[in-house]
């Protein structure tokens, strides 16, 4: 049944990091059935209920899964293999367009803010016992959710967009619990969940959001919590329109008891309009992150919500970190108050590869989408194929299975950075990869 590979251990915990072991290396693959509780426990000398508990272990982490009478396997994509595991490495002369980093070029300097922070410290240093929270990035930060129609709010800082939704879900959900998530969705966000033990359920996207009978589908059967990207959402770049958010506002309203999760990454970047669904159940967040516009290493998002999610996230998150670094927090309100960076200027930069992209493609025959974001995402018949056949053409991309759970096969291309001659090029790459059959859409 295991091959060669041998179960270890003597307690529950030795049994279940022995187990992890062989999914790390490799060695226990995706799919591969585990003996029968009774069986292992009898090769082991141990009692059956200890085997029961490794196992129960390791389903909450996300590394195997039960059914019932079939038994335990390791799961598909167990949560101890990333979906960066996935990620395609460009050798020399290809040109990596899959890792989703923002262009460089868009990017404001970092020194004068963080000048100024250190001044503002030295001023006024940080000690233990204040704030978690710089309180001009509180007022900024709320001043920019209420022009946008977000509900009043308290304000919390995480290391991230991650970071805040893996806490918010901590706040409100055990192991097993069911989540709502886009298909496809954020490669990072599908890893997380199942590394936390909640189960997630898919919904389909089209480029105003989430569809809302999908949505109905999943809250029906069970999912206490829904995660949603209101602009930029990656890989496909949707925007929840007006009219989708009074529908899923509508379906939420049936289910007052879910989770809502608001992920706003695109602030900043897209100028589309925020409609947000924020403040129709009990608990809500809404989240932004300064990755995409100022820089992935300030590592740095804001939060609102409810008072009770915001008090239990703040409360956990001073028994672990304590705060994100002030200093960091100050250079980010220097960024804000100086006009660092334009959003309509960015917005339009990467607006304007999109959608040079996504004119090229189809004068080629090669459907695409890419509504806002820096991202296009492109439907093919054979995914594994034309990620290898646009590698031998000088271009990494990403492959769909970084975002997919259910959906159908797909690539996704980065913009950031190309010029109009790189769009001709791989444009011309792309349909040659794609092949003269036309990929069946998605949505």
């Amino acid at each position: 049944m295991l091959g060669e590979y041998r179960i270890q251990g003597r307690g529950a915990s030795e049994i279940a990091a022995s187990i992890e072991r062989g999914v790390g290396s490799g060695e226990l693959g995706p799919g591969q059935l585990l003996p029968p509780m009774r069986e292992l426990a009898a090769t082991l000398g141990v009692n059956p209920n200890t085997v029961a508990a490794a196992y129960r272990t390791l389903r909450d982490r996300g590394v195997i899964e039960t059914a019932g009478r079939k038994g335990s396997r390791v799961r598909e994509r167990p949560a101890s293999t990333a979906r960066g595991s996935l990620a395609i490495d460009a050798p020399p002369g290809v040109r990596q367009i899959s890792e989703g980093n923002p262009d460089t070029a868009l990017l404001p300097p970092l020194h004068d803010a963080f000048a100024a922070a250190a001044r503002h410290h030295d001023a006024r240093p940080v000690l233990y016992g204040q704030s978690a929270v710089d309180p001009e990035l509180a007022r900024l930060a709320r001043a920019g959710l209420d022009a946008d129609g977000v509900p009043d709010g308290p304000v919390a800082v995480t290391s991230g967009s991650l970071d805040a939704i893996e806490r918010v879900l901590h706040a409100h959900l055990r192991p097993g619990d069911a989540v709502a998530v886009e298909d496809p969705g954020w490669g990072s966000l599908l890893d997380l969940i199942p590394a936390l033990g909640l189960r997630p359920v898919p919904v389909a996207v089209d480029d105003d959001g989430p569809r809302p009978e999908d949505v109905e589908r999943a809250l029906a059967g069970g999912a206490r919590a829904l995660i949603v990207t209101d602009r930029a959402q990656n890989p496909t770049g949707a925007v929840v329109s007006a009219s989708r958010s009074g529908e899923l506002r509508d379906v939420l309203g049936r289910y007052p008891r879910t989770l809502l999760v608001e992920d706003d990454h695109g602030h900043a970047i897209v100028c589309r309009p925020l409609h947000p669904l924020a403040g129709v159940t009990d608990h809500w967040v809404l989240v932004r992150s300064v990755a995409k516009a100022y820089g992935p290493d300030l590592r740095l998002a804001v939060l609102t919500g409810d008072r009770v999610t915001l008090d239990r996230v703040q409360g956990r998150q001073q028994l672990g970190p304590g705060w994100v670094s002030r200093l960091t927090q100050r250079a980010v309100v220097e960024l804000w108050t100086s006009g660092a960076v334009d959003p309509v200027v960015v917005s339009r930069a990467y607006g304007d590869r999109r959608d040079a992209l996504l004119t090229a493609l189809a004068e080629r025959g090669v459907e695409a989408r890419g509504r806002s974001g820096m991202n296009v995402w492109v439907p093919v018949a054979d995914e594994t194929g034309t990620v290898a056949r646009l590698l031998h053409s000088g271009w990494a991309v990403a492959p769909g299975a970084r975002f997919r759970i259910s959906s159908p096969p797909a690539v996704r291309l980065t913009v950031s950075g190309l010029t109009p001659g790189d769009i001709t090029r791989l444009a011309d790459a792309v349909a040659r990869a794609v092949g003269p059959v036309r990929p069946r859409s998605y949505g």
